[in-house]
């Protein structure tokens, strides 16, 4: 079992970093390595889930070719994306609404 640090400070860096970008993210799993908060591994999971969903609904799209299904899906992630970052904001481990508890769990091994 990984022993996670308490510090709050550390642990919300971290997770606001990890939604910035995708290379924001592998400087947040970067960051945790060094320095693991039960936080930081929470939005490191959500934003990764979000990410994978993201590239998956973009192939899809693709596949499908649908200008308005783009439209949808593109203000669903960016939606999703504002109300993770929020809570990384606000320091809480609320996940993201209707696949949050999914990333979670289907990430369980990250951070």
């Amino acid at each position: 079992m990984e022993s996670f640090n308490t510090t709050k400070d550390n642990g919300k860096s971290i997770a606001i970093i990890s939604y910035l970008t995708i290379i924001g993210w592998v400087i947040a799993l970067i960051m945790h390595n060094n320095n693991k908060t039960e936080l930081g591994a929470f939005h490191i999971r959500q934003m990764l889930g979000l990410i994978l969903l993201g590239l998956a609904l973009s192939v899809l799209n693709m596949l499908l070719d649908i200008y308005i299904l783009g439209i949808i899906i593109q203000l669903g992630m960016i939606v999703l994306w504002v109300l993770g970052l929020l809570s990384a904001i606000q320091a809480e481990k609320k996940p993201i609404p209707l696949i949050g508890d999914k990333f979670q769990e289907w990430f369980a091994g990250i951070g």
